[in-house]
């Protein structure tokens, strides 16, 4: 009896050494995505200020989601979303409008961008599904209800003066009830009346619109802050890391001192 006491509680206490041991470890399959080969040193430089892991932590995304990437731009989460996500999930990206009637300058170089990631690497991005979000009218992104999360990085600035609500309705549409959007951008002071066109935005402003529309506001991460942004950048926030838009050379220490913006990072619920 007391020898199979002692075998109860050895088992008990290896369990329980194993489950602090993946606790420890955290999200392994996430970390291998972040610290893969085909990530460039220069997109490593970023994650000081990008925080992948914590941001795609703190939004929930497992790895046997369905996932939509809205306007993923360049592709720098692209790169950690889809082979995160290869093997037991889906990530859809949703790229600007392809439809016959020109696209603004940096919308379709946006695309092409992304498209160019896409054929650099077919062993991690051939499972990517390509998708279009529009802006100026509601469109469907994937079938209705079949999303777990959507993801828009610095994105907001853009689509609330583009069509808010088709955007966001589009998102409700896709997703599960009960599936969340996460938010990450440009972050203006509350108490500092909005400058149009500078890259920055309100949360309130934010919460207002995806409230109006479907979603419950569950929570907000200071994990991408940078209390040196002092916001007063004449040209907008793009004169930050990393675009450094417009700067001289002798202009750019102090402005890459500064490092990249103030974000917010927000995440909501549909109902």
């Amino acid at each position: 009896m007391k020898t199979l006491v002692k075998t109860s509680l050895l088992t008990l206490m290896l369990g329980a050494l194993s489950i602090s041991s993946v606790n420890a470890q955290g999200n392994g399959p996430l970390r291998a995505a972040i610290d893969g080969e085909h990530r460039s040193d220069l997109d490593r430089t970023r994650d000081v200020y990008r925080n992948p892991y914590e941001t795609l932590t703190f939004f929930g995304v497992e790895q046997d989601d369905t996932v939509i990437e809205a306007w993923p731009g360049g592709g720098w989460y692209t790169q950690i979303l889809a082979p995160y996500l290869q093997d037991h999930g889906t990530l859809i990206g949703a790229t600007y409008d392809r439809s016959p009637e020109p696209l603004a300058g940096w919308m379709s170089g946006s695309n092409a961008t992304f498209q160019r990631l896409l054929d650099s690497n077919p062993d991690v991005y051939d499972d990517v599904v390509i998708a279009e979000q529009l802006t100026q009218a509601q469109s469907r992104i994937a079938a209705p209800g079949s999303v777990d999360v959507i993801l828009d990085f610095r994105n907001a600035h853009n689509w609330i003066g583009m069509g808010a609500e088709s955007v966001i309705m589009a998102w409700h549409e896709a997703l599960k009830p009960g599936g969340t959007v996460g938010i990450v951008d440009h972050r203006w002071d509350a108490d500092e009346a909005a400058i149009p066109g500078n890259g920055y935005i309100h949360e309130q402003q934010l919460i207002d619109l995806m409230t109006e529309h479907g979603f419950t506001f569950a929570g907000s991460s200071e994990i991408n802050a940078n209390p040196n942004d002092p916001k007063n950048h004449p040209d907008g926030v793009w004169m930050l890391p990393p675009n450094l838009r417009g700067l001289s050379a002798e202009q750019r220490p102090a402005f890459l001192a500064i490092g990249e913006s103030d974000r917010m990072t927000m995440k909501f619920i549909k109902n």
